[in-house]
Formats: C-alpha cells, structure tokens, sequence
C-alpha cells in the first residue's frame, strides 16, 4: 500500500491536516506499506517558502515519516502541460475567458434556471464552448475547460461538475488535473482525503480513464470540526498545530484530540 499526504503550502497544518496526515501514515505503517508527501504548490501566488518548512517541522513532530525526495508540483508544470496538450490536440478542451462573476451571472440566467452547485462551486454553463472552439496552438492567456460532454458519455457529470477547468493560465495546470497525474506517477495505491472531496472523485476517475492512468482506491474519511460544527480551515490560526505545541501539547494529544490511537 501507498498513501500519501499533499498539503498546499498555503497556511499553518491545522488539526484537520494532522488526523488527515496520521490516518494516512498508519494505514500505509500497518500494512507495511509506504507513507508519501507532496507538496501540492501550483498556486504560486499564494505559496510560501515558510510554509513549506512549517509542514515538514509539524508532521515530523507529529511522529511521520516519509522518503526524500519530497515530490513539488511546481517542479512538474512541463508534465502537466504534456497532458493539457495532448487533451488540446484530441479536441477536449476548449479556451474560457470567464471569470467568477461571469459565471455565476451565467449560470443564474432565467433561462438556465437556479444554479447548479459542483465541486468547484458554481457549475459552468458552458458560455464559452457555446461561441464555438478555436484550433492552432494551446492558448495561454485563458483557462481551458474540458468538454464534459465528449469526455462522460457514462454518467451526469455534464450536470453536477460541468466543465470543469483543465487549466489556469497562470498556473498552467489545475488541481484536478496534477493530482490524477501526480498519484499516478508516484504509484499511489490508496488516497485517504476529506468526505468534502469526495464529489471531485468521479472527475478523477474520469480524467484517469481519458490519460490512461490506474484508479486508486479511494478512502474519504469524517472532517474535523469546532464546537460549532464548522470545518477548520487554515485562516482558523487559533487551531494551528504550531499553537498547539507552543502550548506543551504532545503528538499523543493530538491523537486523542482528533479520535485516534495513541502510538
């Protein structure tokens, strides 16, 4: 077995991370398997060298351990091109230069009725596909979506994800895109991740299928929440890990705080 653990170096490990990470790191240690880390940095105008070194300080506190060297996506962007390419040639995708509020004003048109909420938020209508589909080279200077309905011809993700995006053109990939690419490069055999994203699973499947890449199996375990039921989130500093161990907390109260046990 191989899990992995792929955090964006975006904010402070919170205590959603950490039970993300440890189930992780125990189902790969019980199964004599291996434990990875990725550092998922695609998004480079939010990605912090401090960051980074914060996720290694905090998880090897934590007790995880992992192989070097540590995969970075920012190392893989000519990778993921490769596929954005290929997907271009084969008429998949196709240039969108809609922004949030473009879409969102679309898709609540009264002739597209109430929007339709996916798993990157509002689903796209397709205003861009429906001014017809440019050829010559990959553009740069939009986002590329793919043609859900070339791509599923299986199941209704054309309606609940929509066209999702391929590629932002400052990024020159995507999440959904890297993550498939990259879990099949590291011989990925078990993703253990959030239930909130396990409605971005069937596009993953999807998009493995089209690159021909194996399908994990797929583990979306409970979120950690406040006491008022609020998912964590890393804006929430006050439960950072790196508070916690300023506090005198141990890595074994981390356990018992998220529902784990001890090691």
């Amino acid at each position: 077995m191989i899990t992995r653990f792929a955090p964006s170096p975006t904010g402070p490990l919170h205590l959603g991370h950490a039970y993300s990470a440890m189930v992780a790191h125990d189902m790969a240690t019980a199964s004599g398997g291996t434990f990875l880390l990725r550092i998922e940095d695609i998004d480079q105008t939010r990605a912090r060298p401090q960051w980074e070194a914060q996720i290694y300080d905090d998880l090897a506190w934590l007790g995880l351990h992992w192989p070097e060297p540590v995969m970075k996506q920012s190392d893989r962007i000519s990778v993921y091109q490769d596929a954005v390419r290929m997907m271009w040639n084969q008429r998949l995708i196709y240039p969108c230069s809609c922004n949030r509020k473009d879409v969102l004003a679309a898709a609540s048109a009264p002739q597209e009725g109430a929007p339709i909420i996916g798993p990157d938020g509002v689903v796209y209508p397709g205003t861009c596909k429906k001014q017809g589909q440019r050829r010559g080279p990959v553009p740069t200077t939009a986002a590329l979506r793919l043609d859900m309905s070339k791509a599923d011809v299986t199941s209704d993700l054309a309606q609940t994800a929509g066209d999702i995006v391929i590629s932002r053109c400052e990024m020159g990939t995507s999440y959904h895109l890297s993550v498939v690419i990259d879990d099949a490069a590291q011989g990925v055999t078990d993703v253990v991740r959030g239930e909130d994203l396990e409605n971005a699973t069937p596009i993953h499947i999807l998009l493995q299928n089209m690159l021909g890449l194996p399908t994990p199996r797929y583990h979306h375990h409970r979120l950690i929440r406040d006491e008022n039921g609020k998912r964590l989130a890393k804006r929430d500093d006050a439960r950072a890990l790196s508070k916690y161990r300023s506090e005198g907390v141990t890595p074994n109260d981390i356990r018992r705080l998220v529902g784990l046990p001890e090691v």
